[in-house]
Parts: C-alpha cells; sequence; structure tokens
C-alpha cells in the first residue's frame, strides 16, 4: 500500500512569520528588564516622591538635583579593586579601601591621591565609616569582621592584630559579607550593608561606647526597610548624612542611589545610568559613597574610578 504525506494546513509555528518572532523576543527582553533593573518600581516610586517634591526638596537630600561634578577620574596609581570610601571632615579628605591586596587610602576631594598604607593581615576589606575623633571602622566582607584602626599620622603598615575587632557572623560562607558602612556619630549608629543573597541592612547600636568600656552592642535587622523602600538588585555602600538624618544606599548592579528618612521610607533616588544626572556614561561598579558636610556626593568605582555629584 503506497502511503503519501499529508498536504494539510501548515503548523502555527510554521505559520508565525519572523516579524513576529521578533516582536516577541523584543517584548520578552523588555520584561526581563523591568524586572532584572525593578523598572516598574521605580516608576511607581518617581511617581510617588515627584508627588511631594515641595515637601522634600527643602529637608532631604534631594537626589533628583544631584549633577555630576568630576566623572570617571582614574585614581593615579591604582589599578584595580577601589572600594568603600568615607569622608573626614577634620583633614577635609576622603578615606579609601583598596580589597586586593589590602590597602588605606587618602584622597582629595577631586580624587588625588594624598597617601597609602598597606593593611597587613587584614583580608578582603570592602568597607570604611570615619567614627570621629581620629577613628575608622573597615569591614572585611569574608570574615564578617569590624575593625577600629586609629588615623595614621605616618607612613608604614597597619597591621591588624594592633587593633579590636568585632566578628558578627552575620555574614554567609561564600564572598556575600559585610559590603558598606555608614556612621551615626550623634546616635552611636553603625549601618553595615550585605550585598545579596539576600541584601541586608544591619543597624548596629553601641559601637563607640563599647570601644570606651560600656559595653552594650545591640543589633538591628533592618529588614522591613529593604523590603518596603529598597527598589535595586543588590547594596553595595551607605551612608549616613548628619545633617538631614537620612540614610543613602547605593546599587552597584541596579546603578542607583537611594535616600531614605530615619523611618526607612524611599524620599529620594537618582539613577547613575548614563544620560542621568549628567553621566556621559554608566557609573560601571560602584562601590563606595560618602557625602562631605557641603551635601557635594562621591562615588568610587571598580576598577579606579573616582565622582562626584552636586546638588543644582
Amino acid at each position: 500500500m503506497l502511503i503519501t504525506a499529508s498536504k494539510g494546513r501548515p503548523g502555527r509555528l510554521a505559520q508565525f512569520n519572523p516579524w513576529r518572532w521578533a516582536l516577541l523576543l523584543v517584548v520578552v527582553a523588555l520584561f526581563w528588564q523591568m524586572q532584572a533593573l525593578h523598572l516598574d518600581q521605580r516608576l511607581y516610586q518617581w511617581l510617588r516622591t515627584s508627588s511631594h517634591a515641595d515637601e522634600w526638596q527643602t529637608r532631604s537630600l534631594w537626589l533628583p538635583d544631584y549633577r555630576v561634578r568630576v566623572e570617571a577620574r582614574s585614581l593615579a596609581g591604582i589599578d584595580d579593586n577601589l572600594s568603600g570610601l568615607a569622608w573626614d571632615e577634620r583633614r577635609d579628605q576622603l578615606w579609601a579601601v583598596v580589597n586586593n591586596p589590602p590597602e588605606l587610602l587618602a584622597l582629595s576631594r577631586d580624587g588625588e591621591l594624598r597617601g597609602r598604607w598597606p593593611l597587613q593581615g587584614f583580608e578582603d576589606v570592602e568597607g570604611i565609616a570615619y567614627l570621629g575623633d581620629n577613628l575608622l571602622v573597615l569591614a572585611e566582607e569574608r570574615r564578617g569582621a569590624l575593625v577600629v584602626v586609629p588615623v595614621p599620622d605616618q607612613g608604614g603598615a597597619l597591621r591588624r592584630g594592633d587593633y579590636p575587632a568585632l566578628t558578627l557572623g552575620l555574614q554567609g560562607t561564600d564572598n556575600s559579607g559585610f559590603e558598606g558602612l555608614g556612621y551615626d556619630r550623634g546616635g552611636d549608629r553603625l549601618f553595615v550593608v550585605k550585598e545579596h543573597t539576600p541584601r541586608k541592612l544591619y543597624e548596629i547600636r553601641g559601637l563607640r561606647a563599647s570601644l570606651d568600656g560600656r559595653f552594650d552592642l545591640q543589633v538591628i535587622d533592618r529588614e522591613a526597610w529593604i523590603r518596603d523602600a529598597v527598589i535595586a538588585r543588590d547594596l553595595s555602600s551607605v551612608h549616613f548624612d548628619e545633617r538631614s538624618g537620612h540614610l543613602l544606599l547605593l546599587s552597584d548592579e541596579s546603578r542607583l542611589v537611594m535616600e531614605l528618612n530615619g523611618a526607612g521610607q524611599l524620599v529620594s533616588f537618582r539613577s547613575l545610568q548614563g544620560g542621568f544626572a549628567g553621566l556621559e556614561r554608566s557609573v560601571p561598579q560602584a562601590e563606595g559613597m560618602t557625602i562631605d558636610g557641603q551635601g557635594h556626593l562621591y562615588l568610587v568605582s571598580e576598577p579606579n574610578l573616582f565622582y562626584r555629584l552636586s546638588r543644582d
């Protein structure tokens, strides 16, 4: 018996022309982009924060008004792994760290290298904050440790074994521990961010008091703030602004700076994508952030890039 091939109508996939496939791919890509960058949340929060701009512009940092003044300046003498950043008003300079090999750096407001100190015995230093009274605190990511060191007044290495350290055991077993630090001197509160898996924001109360002998540490998990206010995939740095009492959070992957008030509510945010804030190009890997006494916002980005933004 002779069997002949069917000459029925072609299947639906065969009828699906290339233009429809292309349109489907575009829709899928846009959906992925919205999910990955939280674009739907950003649109909602932009509408919400814009509606109370008149209320917050004069009593917050109000990040939408910030524009870049120094963009992607390479730090001479630093090749890679530039990380945390802190402001020191006493010396009118910035402190930064390099995580590998571990180093402490002193920078000018314009991103010029003023000094560098090897950090012997330290491991994977990612965050730094200025505690006042000539004290710095450094965060070791893998160890989940906070090490308090004096501001160096001369050259030479800083040896970890010479300084007090606090290990909290809040980090994971991989490279996803403490990523950034911000300190509230008035309230003796140290804010610590964990980058991802999962994102975390901790508030540690009583650090300076404990250094003075009044051991009374309290660790608060600000999970509710992360859940309700953070519109980013990760957290790479944190800064407490003493003038407004607000908290800034930095995201590397989402290229975003977010401002939270004292109750953990999102007040404003600023994209670090190219075309926003006067940036010609997107900030590639923002790792450190701080603000000086005049409200200028400083960023450092791996491998060795320096940025300064100011409010119009």
